[in-house]
């Protein structure tokens, strides 16, 4: 499926070029070109800012142009210099969760943010089926769009392999493994999410479990590993019964902290707000108390985490500073190609509230802690 704020362009670049140009080009070129007494090829060379005309006639042509109050056609003169000034954003996965996660309209703000400063145009395919994917890619290589941004890919995402392959500009938002040749925006998802863990430990919390994310996203495995390095660090053998796996949503994460609760955990770490949110209406539903009986961390700090009841702790990261930089990222790409791949790291803090139970009593929490 595909969404777009873009009307779909036909599968012919040149032919779209040639429609446009001559939009532009009809009558009002060759009345400039007349009244300018040059060419229509020289008053096109003007248009398009080409470097190859004398300064003198390029004065007198845009005298021309001014007095005639001609507006150059944007859409033409980019086609015509090889550009339309549209990217493509790509999210693998469906059209509900797009719309129920609220991760993605934060991310989609800030690239729409950039672009609109620097008046580009943003073109969404959402991509979940395979038949879905192939048709991205014979699109991304029509012309119709500059460069690509990719959004939460998998693990061996077909999509990136095939952009690695292809001369199209494109970045992700999220580490790709395995692979030197990829531009990307992230977070320290692995360290935040030991320090979200360690922080748990260093409360009194001994049987702390996990909600962890899918494992064909990078994300997922890198806040996995992050928890797992928190128990290294603690001394603290690995118990595969506190670690349950989810989708990120907070049906998944309602299901998962179900499953968790036979074995007893005293705080649990979410590897998305979405799920963590799940996991206190499970937790509210067999009547359990948040942070006196379970305490919750999540990860996001997405806008409802604050009026959570009780307020969620949870790893903050700038959602929609990572759009805005990966779409200003792409630009610069487009414009200045380099041969060394761009890596953004951007930072995240631990926002503490109620549901990690830093306000209990010590001996409140360590009575919890037993077992």
């Amino acid at each position: 499926m595909s969404v777009s704020n873009q009307s779909r362009a036909p599968s012919t670049f040149g032919s779209t070029a040639n429609r446009l140009t001559a939009m532009s080009n009809h009558l009002t070129i060759f009345e400039i070109a007349q009244h300018a007494g040059v060419s229509r090829s020289t008053v096109s060379r003007v248009i398009n800012d080409d470097p190859n005309v004398n300064a003198t006639t390029r004065e007198r042509v845009r005298a021309v142009m001014q007095k005639l109050n001609y507006q150059p056609n944007a859409a033409a003169r980019g086609l015509a210099a090889g550009r339309t000034r549209i990217l493509g954003l790509v999210i693998p996965m469906g059209v509900g969760t797009l719309f129920t996660d609220p991760y993605f309209p934060l991310l989609i703000q800030g690239i729409y943010a950039a672009c609109s400063e620097c008046e580009y145009s943003t073109m969404l395919w959402l991509a979940e089926p395979e038949y879905e994917r192939r048709t991205i890619r014979q699109i991304l290589q029509s012309g119709v769009i500059d460069g690509v941004i990719v959004a939460s890919a998998m693990v061996q995402d077909p999509l990136i392999e095939a952009l690695i392959k292809s001369d199209l500009p494109f970045v992700l938002v999220g580490r790709y493994p395995n692979s030197s040749r990829v531009n990307y925006v992230d977070v320290d998802n692995r360290p935040s999410a030991r320090d979200a863990v360690l922080y748990l430990s260093q409360l009194g919390y001994k049987r702390i479990a996990t909600i962890a994310g899918l494992q064909n996203h990078v994300a997922g495995v890198d806040r996995l590993n992050g928890y797992k390095d928190a128990l290294r660090a603690r001394g603290v053998p690995l118990d595969p019964h506190l670690i349950v796996h989810a989708d990120f949503t907070e049906g998944g994460g309602y299901s998962a902290m179900l499953q968790l609760l036979p074995h007893s955990p005293r705080a649990v770490f979410c590897a998305s707000d979405a799920m963590a949110l799940g996991a206190l209406r499970a937790l509210r539903e067999v009547g359990k108390r948040v942070p006196k009986d379970i305490a919750v961390v999540g990860f996001d700090d997405l806008p409802f985490a604050a009026r959570t009841e009780p307020p969620l702790t949870t790893v903050r990261q700038p959602i929609d500073r990572a759009g805005s930089v990966a779409a200003e990222m792409l630009i610069d790409l487009i414009h200045k190609p380099a041969a060394a791949p761009r890596r953004v790291i951007l930072p995240t803090e631990l926002a503490i509230r109620k549901s990690c139970g830093a306000e209990l009593p010590a001996k409140i929490r360590i009575s919890n802690r037993a077992g």
